[in-house]
């Protein structure tokens, strides 16, 4: 089996941190696939998110295939935005305005009660073969404020124990502490056994 894995993604940041992460392998997009197409996630967890994604792709290609679903999820709101993260302001939010959403709801709320986590599963399909997934969280707090704009999603609302958010701390030290690192991490491990 060569070196190549397919992405259920044409998210650029995402891509980005995925061939950062799993240097050696060829990580090739649906868009470079000329694969253009929406993947309804209708499962109720980021497993069954991810493994949605993954299975689909891996049907139309044929080969082996990885997919992550992630969000934010808050303590005190039950774990609010969950798998919804993306979407629950509609399709059209831009994410800026996810972002001064969720800074206005913790608004008030001592440190302690803004805990949140955020939460990777990476799933690889290969076909007629086998199906697994990979979990990475990272533990952290919403801040009253953004905090340095740009960043990658929620960055510049997240913040570390140390007080310093995503956003600050840079790409380089994020990746080598974020959810999708340590969900990424153990499925290099795992490809390095079959592949």
């Amino acid at each position: 089996m060569e070196k190549e894995i397919i992405i259920a993604s044409n998210n650029k940041g995402k891509i980005r941190e995925i061939e950062d992460i799993l240097k050696g392998y060829k990580v090739v997009s649906m868009k470079e696939l000329g694969i253009d197409i929406e993947i309804e996630e209708d499962g109720e967890t980021f497993e069954e998110n991810a493994l949605i994604k993954a299975r689909t792709i891996a049907k139309m290609t044929g080969k082996l295939c990885i997919a992550d679903d992630s969000g934010l999820c808050m303590e005190a709101f039950d774990g609010f935005p969950g798998i919804k993260t993306a979407r629950f302001l509609g399709e059209n939010a831009t994410q800026a305005e996810r972002n001064n959403y969720i800074v206005e709801k913790v608004q008030g709320l001592p440190r302690e009660k803004r805990k949140c986590k955020f939460v990777c599963t990476i799933a690889v399909v290969i076909p007629e073969r086998e199906e697994k997934t990979f979990t990475g969280e990272l533990e952290g707090y919403i801040t009253t404020e953004i905090r340095v704009e740009g960043g990658f999603g929620m960055d510049p609302i997240f913040e570390l124990e140390d007080g310093k958010t995503l956003s600050e701390i840079g790409t380089e030290a994020k990746d080598k502490i974020s959810h999708r690192y340590k969900a990424l991490v153990q499925l290099r491990e795992y490809l390095k056994s079959i592949m």
